[in-house]
């Protein structure tokens, strides 16, 4: 059986290729990281001597910045370019440094924190980590205040849904990137031929005995204990309803099915190796990377071997944020590249290569002229009802985060 040939389109084609070199995990993965979430909670718990004050800011004599992202995260053609970026350069005289820097929230911070408790350059203008921390970062007063009369796109542009939050009502310290969500994906074939089933419906069906040995579980706390709590009733958005006793619960349930062998193994973006290989049949997963996997994967005779799935009880929901820091010298030029991306063309052809949800109204109607079906998939622009379905972890108080965090890295130590 030949593979199928992907499209023409050069962005599907090389967001496999980079995703496939770079197998890390896109969320945080508290595994492996040690004193990381120790250093982190006791940053979250203690607010700085001193306020900080932003850098000078030498952006009109400095047409320069530097980003730190994810993987897989920006447009790339043939020749390792990025096309999205080098317009904008093009555009506006701005030279951009994209460093790939962020394989986890945790390990990024523990890189920085240093300077960023100081007030110090962390060696980026901008950076875009997961909301969580991008939240604590501002909590921490380690960002700069981004100014709306430099980025009149975002204004007009942003959706609605990422504004109004009481601690940055009009997003001026945080800016959305891109977001998406975390449900159950599953090879098709070897779940038809495992269970007797099409497809799985609910958390509950990945303990099911026929799947023994082998379910993948991602590392990222918030992902993975998020769905479990949602399938227990748990509306993960709520204080009242996700208290500590119910997260213990969520706990449990997980080492559980790790001691009964029903989990092969809790890790991050490498688990597509494991869906490839076979060596898991079902997971959960994140929205973007089944149809990555798709594309790699697919054939002619059957281009979509894997499918992605809502459990009966929901999905969670994560979204990435552009940041500056307090110590960076160029945030007007940080704020022209956010206008720039704001702009639902550039937006659009972002979308349609990362595969992720963009937070730009318009963007949508533009890619509907690129490429219509891909602009009705509701994994990259989700409509209301889609959302509805999905909720958002809520944010942690510093004890609440040492004590999840800590429940969590040892259960993964013993997995």
């Amino acid at each position: 059986m030949e593979k199928r040939e992907l499209p023409n389109d050069p962005m599907l084609r090389e967001l496999i290729d980079l995703a496939r070199k770079t197998q890390i995990s896109r969320r945080a993965a508290l595994a492996g990281v040690g004193g990381t979430a120790a250093a982190l909670t006791l940053a979250s718990c203690a607010p700085a001597n001193q306020a900080l004050t932003p850098a000078t800011d030498v952006s009109d004599s400095e047409p320069v910045l530097v980003w730190h992202n994810w993987p897989a995260y920006m447009d790339e053609d043939d020749n390792g370019n990025y096309p999205t970026l080098e317009r904008f350069e093009q555009q506006s005289g701005i030279s951009v440094d994209y460093k790939i820097e962020i394989d986890d929230n945790d390990t990024w911070y523990a890189k920085v924190k240093d300077q960023l408790e100081l007030g110090q350059d962390i060696g980026a203008d901008v950076a875009c980590p997961t909301g969580w921390m991008a939240q604590r970062l501002k909590n921490l007063g380690y960002l700069q205040q981004y100014d709306d009369a430099n980025m009149p796109n975002k204004v007009a542009n942003i959706a609605p849904t990422y504004l109004g939050a009481p601690e940055d009502p009009d997003r001026t310290y945080i800016i959305p990137w891109q977001a998406g969500f975390a449900g159950i994906g599953y090879n098709k074939q070897a779940y038809r031929d495992a269970t007797g089933k099409d497809a799985p419906g609910s958390m509950a069906d990945l303990w099911a005995a026929e799947l023994k040995g082998r379910v993948g579980l991602l590392s990222e706390m918030r992902d993975s204990i998020g769905l479990v709590l949602m399938s227990q009733g748990i509306d993960i958005a709520s204080a009242d309803s996700l208290t500590e006793d119910a997260f213990m619960v969520a706990i449990e349930t997980i080492k559980q099915q790790i001691d009964a062998g029903q989990i092969y193994n809790v890790r991050g973006n490498s688990y597509l190796d494991d869906l490839a290989t076979g060596n898991i049949i079902a997971a959960t997963a994140w929205s973007g990377d089944m149809t990555l996997i798709n594309f790699e994967q697919g054939t002619e005779e059957n281009p979509e071997p894997y499918g992605f799935i809502f459990p009966d009880s929901g999905v969670t929901i994560w979204a990435d944020w552009f940041v500056t820091p307090m110590g960076a010298t160029h945030k007007k030029n940080v704020e022209q590249l956010i206008n720039y991306y704001y702009d639902p063309v550039n937006a659009a052809e972002l979308a349609l290569w990362v595969n992720y949800i963009t937070p730009v109204v318009g963007a949508q109607d533009v890619a509907a002229s690129i490429d219509p079906e891909l602009a009705e998939n509701q994994l990259i622009f989700p409509n209301a009802d889609t959302l509805a379905k999905s909720k958002a972890f809520r944010a942690l108080s510093g004890q609440e985060e040492q004590r999840f965090s800590s429940a969590w890295q040892n259960l993964l130590l013993g997995a």
